[in-house]
């Protein structure tokens, strides 16, 4: 897809629609939605009972008629019609009655590098709900990577790394352009499963499927002088209330293996690249973004099986929507953007 810096800096709103969370910038004004990308809808009548924080919260505790559904899977649309009416309560009537009375409203959205036409078309439907007359489609590796400040329009190599939900994005970037990219299907909710699966058959507890919070947050954030983190959940034997104490060590064993599907990825767009620019990479290192960048145990695998230094955003959650914000308000200086102009 081409990327055009004009026609993104006459855009005024910018959305970063995640799997796991939705953000919406606004040019002037900033960030205005950060919220989970879940909406609660009523399949009797089709009505919209409530989305984003209040919705995640239902998950698994909603009568039979109330599905909690999530529209967004892999960075790609599934569901247009419940995306646009989720979009539309998080921005609000007042800001989409001030987005009406301008006659050719732009937006930017991002997408992922590999996106076939169906997924840029069914992102461009969903922000015509909100009343976007043109959609500037922009790549999600790119976006991230102007958020964290990285030169992507230098000659030289940057690699960035943006962990989501479902998918692991993994790119080396040069003179505005990705050289090499591969997505892996390694994301928080495997993670999550995957501590899920072991405190299942190790302790015999069982978790609800939402939490609230994600596990590997819960575990990450652990006093290890306490001997690890309390989970509290429901004994599988005898259906009562269950406590107790996993330690971290046991955490990053289990993740350690799904893991090896993004460290596998890096290798190979690594192979794929000039030496040129991998030997830029030895000096410079790789920066992971995105909701994920924090995994239990994610810094210290990459780093060790890729000999690099290691770097996690300063805010990994919203380097997309920031990088998006910046290209819309010209925040950055077009001298160093011009390679990025086709």
């Amino acid at each position: 897809m081409s990327l055009s810096l004009e026609h993104l800096r006459r855009c005024s709103v910018a959305v970063d629609l995640g799997a796991a969370r939705t953000r919406v910038y606004v040019k002037d004004g900033g960030l205005i939605v950060n919220q989970p990308t879940v909406a609660a809808v009523n399949t009797r009548t089709g009505s919209l009972i409530a989305v984003g924080t209040l919705a995640e919260r239902m998950t698994g505790r909603t009568p039979r008629h109330i599905q909690v559904v999530r529209p967004v899977s892999g960075g790609t649309v599934v569901d247009i019609d419940i995306a646009q009416r989720m979009l539309r309560f998080f921005v609000g009537d007042k800001v989409r009655r001030a987005w009406r009375r301008k006659p050719l409203l732009r937006a930017a959205i991002c997408v992922s590098h590999d996106a076939d036409p169906l997924a840029q078309r069914a992102a461009v439907e969903t922000l015509a709900g909100l009343g976007a007359r043109r959609v500037e489609l922009v790549d999600t590796l790119i976006a991230a990577a102007v958020g964290c400040g990285l030169p992507v329009a230098q000659p030289e190599a940057t690699m960035v790394v943006v962990c989501g939900a479902t998918t692991t994005h993994i790119a080396v970037l040069s003179l505005g352009a990705i050289v090499a990219a591969e997505k892996v299907s390694v994301g928080g909710d495997i993670i999550d499963r995957a501590v899920l699966e072991h405190l299942r058959t190790r302790h015999e507890l069982l978790l609800p499927g939402q939490t609230g919070f994600p596990l590997h947050e819960v575990l990450r954030n652990a006093d290890p002088a306490a001997g690890g983190a309390e989970v509290h959940g429901r004994d599988v034997t005898t259906g009562l209330a269950k406590s107790v104490r996993v330690d971290t060590a046991d955490v990053q064993a289990i993740v350690r293996s799904p893991l090896t599907g993004v460290l596998d990825a890096m290798r190979g767009v690594l192979r794929r690249c000039p030496p040129d620019l991998v030997a830029d990479l030895a000096d410079r290192g790789i920066v992971l973004a995105g909701g994920s960048a924090r995994l239990t145990g994610l810094h210290e695998m990459l780093a060790q099986g890729t000999g690099m230094h290691v770097h996690i955003a300063e805010r990994p959650d919203l380097c997309a929507v920031e990088g998006l914000g910046s290209l819309i308000e010209g925040k950055v200086s077009p001298a160093d953007l011009d390679p990025l102009a086709h």
